[in-house]
This record gives C-alpha cells, sequence and structure tokens, in this order.
C-alpha cells in the first residue's frame, strides 16, 4: 500500500480523478480525518471536506509508477 496527499479543489477535478482511478482494478481509499471512503465513490468524494488535501490510500502492489504518473494532477 501507498499514501500520497491530493488536492480535489474542484468539480472537475473530482470527476477526472474519479474517471483516472477508474480505470484501474486497485482499490483506493481516501482518508479525511476520521472519515475512510471509497476513491471510485463520486457522491463519497463530496461529502469530505475538499478545501484540505486528502490521504490516497493506493492498495497496489505492483505498476504503483504508472498509478503515480496518472495521480500527478492531483498530488501535492
Amino acid at each position: 500500500m501507498k499514501t500520497v496527499q491530493i488536492s480535489l479543489n474542484s468539480i472537475d477535478k473530482v470527476k477526472s480523478f474519479v474517471n483516472d482511478i477508474t480505470r484501474f482494478d486497485y482499490d483506493f481509499d481516501l482518508v479525511s480525518g476520521r472519515y475512510v471512503i471509497d476513491a471510485k465513490s463520486i457522491m463519497g468524494i463530496f461529502s469530505l471536506d475538499l478545501s484540505k488535501p486528502i490521504d490516497l490510500n493506493i492498495h497496489a502492489e505492483e505498476n504503483i509508477d504508472e498509478v503515480l504518473a496518472i495521480l500527478a494532477p492531483y498530488t501535492i
């Protein structure tokens, strides 16, 4: 598992983020405070405080570099 911090501070960023990570079969969790939600859920993402950076847990052991390259526009 790898954890990175991301910023999703606009509706368009949230939509493109979900479209990008749904290409992968891995599990992705967003952690904000005590809340953990499925990162592939647009409704779940909008329930978080998007004004702050959010931790993204990537549950993948291989091809992690490919995932990180896709996530580059969102990482802090």
